[in-house]
């Protein structure tokens, strides 16, 4: 007989009659990160499908469940998050070596993004078993489609340190990165987050805030850093918050800007590769950033 995992340990012993097969396996499903209408159609087949279903929160999945109509039909509903993976895991395997399909979903956008799943998703490849992905929503992505800074290449960052000199030091490596960055911050530190990547990015970068997207008071700012920073400094914000900043362009980058680039790719490209890529990142002459390759290299 069937029990819910919230009550129970035991797993289903039979496949639910009539129910559409669904390949076994862990399936990763990406969830809405605001209006609940953002769930893919695939997204909510594997939710009707799934032998066993788990959840880094199980009350936001039951209730997305609910909104669109897709019964529990006494599945187990494992509960799996930070606090509670090493204990939640073998549940999951188990599940896994008796050949059932067991969904998996982030709390809102695409597991592992910002979310517990990594080391469940690691388990299960070195078990052996199938990891499938349905994609959809992402704050990532939805953040980069509205911010107005390029798109080419970027890096997600997450969440930065908590305190101040920890998160100063941590920029600091980001700042000479060629590509747009993109950091998940609380609304109660978004200010001073604003403050510090002024001061290691440079004010005059181009930066955007993005707050509750997909939802009612979604809200976007564009302006340079020093202008974000000073209208967040006394603002009391809510919300899901996504900070992005744009490379430095041209003349901006100062000798240590390239120095810093320089040392991140030496030790996995060719002097050649380090100094024509950096060159090109940063809008400087190549052969001066060749020679500084070289001497780098020599120094090491």
């Amino acid at each position: 007989m069937e029990k819910r995992a919230e009550t129970g340990e035991s797993l289903p012993e039979t496949k639910r009659s009539g129910a559409r097969k669904l390949e076994p396996g862990l399936h990763f499903v990406a969830t809405p990160i605001g209006a609940a209408r953002d769930i893919t159609l695939r997204g909510l087949d594997i939710l009707r499908d799934a032998d066993v279903l788990a959840a880094e929160d199980t009350r936001t999945l039951r209730h997305l469940m609910e909104i669109h109509g897709v019964p529990l039909n006494g599945r187990p509903l494992i509960s799996y998050h930070d606090h509670n993976g090493s204990a939640a895991r073998p549940r999951v395997l188990r599940a896994l070596e008796e050949g059932l399909a067991v969904a998996y979903a982030s709390e809102a956008g695409t597991p592992l993004v910002a979310d517990p799943g990594y080391q469940l998703g690691r388990a299960a490849i070195e078990a052996g078993y199938k990891v499938l992905a349905a994609p959809g929503p992402s704050a990532v992505l939805a953040a980069l489609t509205v911010s107005g800074l390029p798109t080419d290449r970027f890096l997600f960052a997450g969440f930065p340190p908590n305190t101040s000199s920890a998160r100063r030091r941590w920029l600091r490596e980001l700042a000479g990165i060629p590509a747009t960055v993109v950091f998940y911050e609380s609304p109660k530190r978004v200010g001073e987050m604003l403050r510090d990547l002024a001061q290691e990015f440079g004010g005059e970068r181009q930066a955007a805030v993005c707050r509750e997207l997909t939802k009612r008071f979604e809200e976007v700012r564009r302006a340079s850093l020093d202008e974000l920073a000073s209208e967040f400094a006394d603002l009391s914000v809510k919300g899901e918050i996504v900070v992005l900043v744009d490379r430095r362009h041209g003349s901006a980058f100062g000798p240590e800007d390239m120095d810093r680039a320089l040392r991140d790719r030496l030790g996995r490209m060719s002097v050649k590769d380090a100094a024509a890529e950096v060159a090109e990142a940063l809008g400087l002459p190549r052969r001066d950033v060749y020679q500084a390759a070289l001497a780098m290299e020599k120094d090491e």
